[in-house]
């Protein structure tokens, strides 16, 4: 089996289709820092990719990066990028009536561009004609005002999926500087966690992270360390009974079925660096249990990836940043980074599929 991937694998020269990137909220940071990364990336034909875009938008924000910017080609369809990429940056328009732009300011009139962008990368993930998708950061407010009814992008891909008749578990794992965490309970008020815990969250949360690291990852037996919820984890029951409760069962469960598990953790001992080599993923009970270890490592260059989907999805770990929009001072690291998982992902997933379908041959 191919070893465990990390963010400085040097990809094989297998061709797969490009990479489609979202252009997320035209008023954030994300356009600009796609022209960025295009201009780091584009003599590596590994990572090719096109844009879903308005090219007005894109236009605007090339002239106030100046020489950070990028030349611009408009395609008709995503098979043309590959041949594009190495001298410019493909541009697929999104059908929707240029918007003025207004960075750093939320405007709900782009918000069609900005779903379109969503639900096309994934129509073409679909159909075989790109790679992966990677999304650049919406504003969830923007959005709404615009009559947006799901609580976010990952559960929305999670819908687009299932509209097309696919299943669809997302789970979202991030990653960076060597670690990988996976927060078991997600954008809830702390105050909630205890009630929405369970042992079934936690198990099939589990099993998603588990089959994804080997399918996505080519880790064959991956190793998951879970924290518990309390301090010290619980402590015996002295400081909460989740850990005996609700998360050992659950550990159990796994373990019969085969998957390498070690916790319930102390939650504030397990992300130094000897602690990170004894496990592939850090499983925590709330958001921030682990968002602060894997911010604080990996602060500009981390990557968001929903687990879960029938394909590949990646996502720099920032939002929209309306504070540095048109600025050009945003960093484009965790864009460049979370391209290149992406890719590297989709090669281990046809790799894997490959080596499936050899084994089932008679």
């Amino acid at each position: 089996m191919p070893p465990p991937m990390s963010e400085d694998n040097v990809l094989d020269s297998e061709t797969l289709p490009p990479l489609a990137l979202t252009c997320g909220d035209p008023n954030g940071i994300g356009l600009e820092l796609s022209l960025m990364a295009w201009r780091v990336l584009h003599h590596e034909a590994a990572y090719s990719f096109f844009i879903i875009a308005d090219p007005e938008h894109l236009a605007f924000h090339n002239r106030h990066l100046g020489t950070k910017g990028a030349a611009l080609k408009v395609i008709d369809s995503p098979k043309q990028a590959t041949t594009v990429f190495a001298t410019a940056l493909p541009v697929l328009p999104t059908h929707q009536k240029s918007v003025p732009l207004t960075p750093g300011r939320a405007n709900p009139a782009v918000a069609g561009g900005t779903l379109e962008s969503i639900e096309r990368a994934v129509e073409f993930c679909l159909k075989g004609q790109a790679a992966a998708v990677v999304t650049n950061p919406i504003a969830k407010a923007v959005l709404y005002e615009a009559g947006f009814k799901h609580p976010g992008h990952t559960e929305y891909l999670g819908v687009l999926a299932r509209r097309a008749g696919l299943e669809a578990a997302p789970v979202m794992m991030l990653m960076g500087a060597g670690l990988r965490v996976v927060p078991i309970t997600i954008h809830i008020p702390l105050k909630a966690v205890p009630a929405q815990l369970n042992s079934a969250l936690i198990i099939t949360t589990s099993r998603v992270v588990a089959r994804d690291l080997r399918v996505s990852f080519g880790i064959e037996k991956p190793r998951l360390a879970f924290a518990g919820l309390n301090p010290h984890a619980g402590e015996a029951g002295a400081l909460g009974r989740e850990e005996i409760e609700i998360i050992t069962p659950a550990l159990e469960v796994l373990r019969g079925e085969g998957i390498d598990v070690i916790g319930p953790l102390p939650a504030d001992t397990m992300f130094h660096g000897p602690a990170r080599k004894n496990y592939d993923v850090a499983l925590g009970m709330y958001h921030d249990q682990v968002l602060i270890p894997l911010k604080t490592l990996a602060f500009e260059s981390g990557v968001n990836i929903t687990l879960g989907l029938p394909f590949v999805r990646t996502s720099p770990d920032h939002g929209t940043a309306y504070a540095l929009a048109g600025t050009g001072r945003a960093s484009p690291e965790s864009l460049i980074q979370a391209i290149k998982v992406a890719a590297q992902m989709a090669r281990q997933r046809r790799r894997h599929s490959s080596e499936a379908a050899m084994a089932a041959a008679p």
